[in-house]
């Protein structure tokens, strides 16, 4: 199998502030430009673009190939179960959604030590189990948004599970999400890796000028993109490396060098390096724009749009202010204020990165908002 999967969460949409609005003409198109090209690996989830993406599944891809011709995953999100029989509704709403029959791959989406207790107390290991016994899913794992010691809990008392999903990129490789511990931890327990995030929410696609200088200087015909992706695809244990494609132009730069992978030179690894020490001095809010926080925000705030805007003013300067704070203005006629925020901390409980997302708010609202 190809290293590169196709994740359905950024899919093109017809209108950007409605997750449910997918393109399906265009999105149609990137998936048979995917599929001919000889890729085969295609991701979703309980909530990705709010339960449409699983439709779309089923609806470009189930009804249009041959089912052995492709490969599904999906995922149980563990943030809406809280009993044995949660899990079973949500698994056959997914099975109607996608018309799949069964998932190549199906795991626990998001745990944390949290929601391990959550899952040892319901059975839910039994479950995924249960499933795999039935042949209803091929494969079971799960994804993983905590520290490492959670992750060799886990794998410890649990070797029925064969594969577990972490976010890797080079900028989080050493950073407070653990992505080099966590990802030698699976090497050592013998578990097959599957990559999220490689290129951070798409932050990585669109580095500052001068990284990007940096790095047409060592190869001049690959994209900001390429380089995260491969950065990921080069480590020995990893399985699948996936891309949140958008259009048409990321799928077929994502080909250009996936179809026939070549992993990082010397060179290459050594401008890494130099990359991450460039770029950290040019991000405000390492969010990676997976929309978590989102889905249960009281005061439907757009938060990874507003921490967006402010990487924008970090990384080219005050002479962005006007023109972002343009942009907030608009993203406030169909979203909350940050400002509005009532510091329910929902958001922080779901944030793969587990950012401050209270106290940055805080920080929108003083740059964007008039006083």
């Amino acid at each position: 199998m190809k290293k590169l999967g196709m994740g359905m969460m950024r899919l093109p949409l017809i209108d950007p502030n409605d997750q449910k609005s997918i393109n399906y003409p265009l999105a149609t198109q990137m998936v048979d430009a995917y599929m001919a090209a000889g890729f085969t690996y295609f991701d979703t989830a309980f909530m990705y673009h709010q339960g449409e993406s699983e439709v779309f599944v089923r609806e470009a891809i189930v009804k249009r190939y041959p089912r052995e011709s492709f490969t599904i995953t999906d995922k149980l999100p563990a943030a809406q179960i809280t009993t044995y029989a949660d899990m079973e509704r949500v698994f056959n709403i997914q099975m109607e959604r996608t018309g799949a029959g069964y998932f190549n791959y199906y795991w626990f989406h998001a745990i944390n030590k949290q929601y391990v207790e959550l899952l040892d107390k319901i059975d839910g290991w039994k479950f995924l189990s249960q499933l795999k016994a039935e042949g209803k899913v091929k494969h079971i794992g799960f994804s993983f948004h905590d520290d490492s010691a959670t992750l060799e809990h886990v794998l410890k008392n649990h070797p029925e599970l064969e594969y577990v999903q972490l976010q890797i990129n080079y900028i989080d490789w050493n950073s407070p999400v653990e992505g080099r511990k966590c990802y030698e931890i699976c090497e050592r327990y013998g578990k097959p890796v599957i990559v999220m995030e490689p290129v951070k929410g798409g932050s990585l696609a669109n580095v500052p000028p001068e990284v990007e200088q940096m790095m047409r200087e060592v190869n001049p015909h690959m994209s900001p993109a390429s380089w995260a992706i491969r950065y990921c695809a080069s480590l020995p244990n990893v399985m699948v490396v996936l891309s949140g494609m958008s259009n048409m132009e990321q799928i077929a730069d994502n080909i250009s060098y996936m179809q026939d992978f070549q992993p990082l030179s010397e060179q290459e690894a050594e401008l890494v390096t130099r990359v991450v020490d460039t770029i950290n001095k040019n991000i405000d809010i390492p969010c990676t724009a997976c929309h978590y926080c989102t889905g249960n925000c009281p005061q439907h705030i757009a938060i990874p749009q507003y921490f967006a805007l402010m990487n924008v003013v970090k990384q080219l300067g005050v002479s962005q202010i006007p023109n972002s704070r343009l942009y907030y203005n608009l993203l406030t006629g169909t979203h909350g204020k940050a400002s509005s925020c009532i510091q329910c901390r929902q958001c922080e409980s779901m944030c793969p990165q587990h950012l401050p997302i209270v106290d940055n708010l805080k920080r929108v609202a003083d740059r964007f908002e008039q006083k």
